[in-house]
Parts: structure tokens; sequence; C-alpha cells
């Protein structure tokens, strides 16, 4: 009898496992459940839309027919409550019962919702889904004043969208900078003049202790020092609550995520993860770590479809990117550029900086403003797991030349 695949979750992770899966078992019955009510779209792109630089079209990516087309059952607005992995089946919130030989979860994560009063008032908004992103849209068009709440790489989007939107915003940030994990306070500052430039207002040691409401809806956001800024539009982003709920009655070691191996697979057999939850062993750092960049999802999402089919496959060992475009200069950053026990950073410009995060002398991330030409380089050494914290002036000349570098010692 052909095997039956079953994943929940029909993001990118979701999806490329599908895709890896039917490839590899023409024969195999393939079951995608996922509690939103459209297919696979492009994350990347919806903040694109939210801004209004975007109509609906180019933002879908797999339509029924795709489904259809590789024999794929796809069931969408279907939640799925809980897992039996000792049955090897599942259960849905209609109460439909669900077989499986090899489960794959990507369910994703959920924004966290401020712990402040009234932060479930109308026109307060977390950016996640498609969903968001047109509640957003529609909002930003009538909105006249701001806030945004979450200094991280979500949090610059909504403050994006209140500028291309025109809403006049002040960006609310616990800490003395943007993204401040990561950056330093000469790296961030480029990105704060960029949005004064749009009519967007950081306010530093800040945050909210309250919204303020009428006719429930927000008014208003004060922060714990008593200052009060006009908002009739919130977006908060400080963070996600991985959907998990599915899984706590299970043998499935979770511990800020799913715990999954370089293959993608749990503690118990036959459950696998890919995606935003996921605790994975990364293999290049030799530690566990997260990641929910695009590209780290689909790439895990094909090694854990392939490890489901022949038990086999390459391990996960991948340098995930981030890029922002919401300036007239490029942002990328890759790696894990908030860890690290060492640093370097350079500015060649106004708007030219980059800074690279070691540990144990290896690169392990970096964030780049400007040019973007030597990320290729330092991926490459990422991946060669190579130490190379002693020649920082090297790595940090405005062009990049590995050929420059002090031979790695022989093995």
């Amino acid at each position: 009898m052909s095997e039956s695949y079953v994943i929940i979750g029909d993001g990118i992770a979701g999806s490329s496992t599908a895709e890896t899966i039917r490839e590899a078992d023409p024969d195999g019955e393939i079951t995608v459940i996922t509690d939103e009510g459209e297919a696979l779209y492009n994350r990347i792109l919806i903040k694109e839309f939210a801004k209004g630089k975007l109509p609906e079209a180019p933002i879908s990516i797999h339509d029924p027919d795709w489904y259809d087309e590789r024999d794929i059952d796809l069931q969408l607005d279907t939640h799925v409550t809980t897992v039996d992995t000792d049955a090897h089946e599942l259960h849905t919130h209609e109460g439909a019962v669900v077989a499986y030989d090899e489960l794959l979860v990507a369910t994703g994560g959920t924004p966290v919702q401020l712990p402040v009063p009234n932060s479930d008032a109308e026109g307060i908004h977390h950016f996640w889904t498609f969903e968001d992103a047109r509640a957003i849209a529609d909002h930003a068009e009538t909105a006249d004043t701001g806030v945004v709440v979450g200094a991280g790489l979500l949090g610059i989007d909504l403050a994006a969208i209140c500028a291309a939107q025109e809403v006049d915003a002040h960006y609310l940030m616990r800490g003395n900078s943007w993204w401040r994990y990561a950056l330093s306070q000469e790296g961030a500052d480029i990105i704060h003049g960029a949005l004064e430039e749009r009519d967007v207002t950081p306010v530093f040691d800040s945050g909210v202790d309250r919204f303020d409401v009428e006719g429930g809806h927000v008014v208003s956001a004060t922060d714990p020092d008593g200052e009060t800024y006009d908002a009739d539009f919130a977006g908060v982003a400080i963070g996600l609550d991985f959907n998990l709920e599915l899984l706590q009655d299970t043998d499935v070691k979770l511990k800020d995520g799913v715990v999954v191996d370089e293959y993608m697979q749990t503690n118990v057999e036959d459950v696998y993860a890919a995606g935003d939850l996921t605790r994975f062993y990364d293999s290049i750092l030799d530690e566990y770590a997260q990641n929910g960049s695009w590209g780290s999802a689909k790439q895990q999402g094909a090694v854990a479809g392939k490890h489901m089919v022949d038990g086999e496959a390459e391990p996960f060992r991948w340098v995930s990117s981030y890029s922002i475009t919401h300036f007239d200069f490029p942002f990328l950053s890759f790696g894990h550029p908030t860890l690290g026990d060492d640093h370097a950073e350079a500015k060649f410009g106004e708007t030219e900086w980059r800074r690279l995060a070691f540990k144990d002398g290896k690169i392990v991330g970096g964030v780049l403003i400007g040019d973007l030409a030597p990320q290729t380089k330092y991926k490459q050494l990422i991946r060669e797991e190579r130490v190379v914290a002693d020649q920082k002036e090297v790595l940090m000349a405005e062009t990049v030349d590995l050929d420059d570098l002090a031979p790695a010692p022989e093995q």
C-alpha cells in the first residue's frame, strides 16, 4: 500500500514538504491541512501589498489547481485540535479523523499581543497573514496618526507601511535604537534617519503602558512616562507565540518550539516539523537554533520531505537571509547576527555600513546596509566554518577578497 503523508500548515515550509514528497513518491497519498482560507502566498510580498505598492495578484503562489495537478488533498479552513502519535492519527475541529504514516507540523506562530490595557481594541493590528495585510492596508489608507511597537524586522515593516500610506506615526522602541541586538548605534542611526525622512518618528527608551480608546477604537497610546501619542492606527510586532497546542499532549519534545534534528525529525517516530516553530540542530553552528526566514523554511521543508520518503536526506545546512526594501538603500541580514562573542563593523558612507558577528572565531552572521556584494563571500566562510576573526582588516575592506585571507590550516 502507498504511504500516507499529512502536513499541517500550508506556508512555504509545508508546501515545500508536499512538493518534495510528490517528486520523491509519485504514488503516496498527500494531505495538506491549513486553518487559513487560502493556499500558499508570498509572505515576503504582503508588506508591499499593505504599503499599497502591489495588487493581490502577484502575491498568491499556488491556486487549487496546483494541488489538483499533483494529486494533493488541500483542506482549507480546517483546524487540527489534537494529534495522537501512538495511533498515527489527528483530529480536526469538525470531528474528522485523519490517519498518517508520516506527519509534518508546520503551523508557524501567532503574533504576541501586548500585555497592556485595551490591546485588543479595534484599529490595533498584528502583521503575519495575508488577511492581516488586507486589514492593515484598508485601515492605513484612511488613518491620519499612528504608533508602531516592536523594534525588530516585522516592526519596521509596519513603520514602512505607515510611511507609504502617509500616516503620521511614532515608532516606540524600548531600547536606545532599532534592532539593538544586531546593530550598533552607528548602523541603527542609518535606519533612524531613513524613518525620519519618511515622517516616522523614532521614540527611544519608550513603549506602551496602555492604549486609549473611544467607542472601542484606539485613539492614542500612552507610554510608561505618561507621554501620549495620537493614534487612530496602531501596529504591534513584539514576537510570535508558536502554535504548539496540538502537540501538548504528545511525547514530542517542545522547548521554545518543536525540537528537531538536522533532518527536521522530532524525537517521536514519524513526526517531523519545519518552519518558524522549529528549534533545529544547526550543523554549522553545532548547536540548536531558530530562524524564521522564508528561505530557511523552504529548505527545511525540502529536507523533511526527502527524509519522510526515503529515511535519507542531506542534513539541513543553510545560511539564511532577510532583506528590507523600504528605503533608498538595500538592507540585508544573514545567518545569526544576534549571536556571537565578538564583532567587527565598518562604515563607508552615509548609508553604507556592515557588521559581522563571530563565535569561536568563526563568522555566524551579519548585517549589510547599502552594499550587499560581500554577502556571498561571508556566507561561504560561514559554511566553511573557517576561523577568520583574527583577520578583520581583510573582512572589513570595502572590497572583500577572500584570496587576501591567510590559508585555512590543514585538517
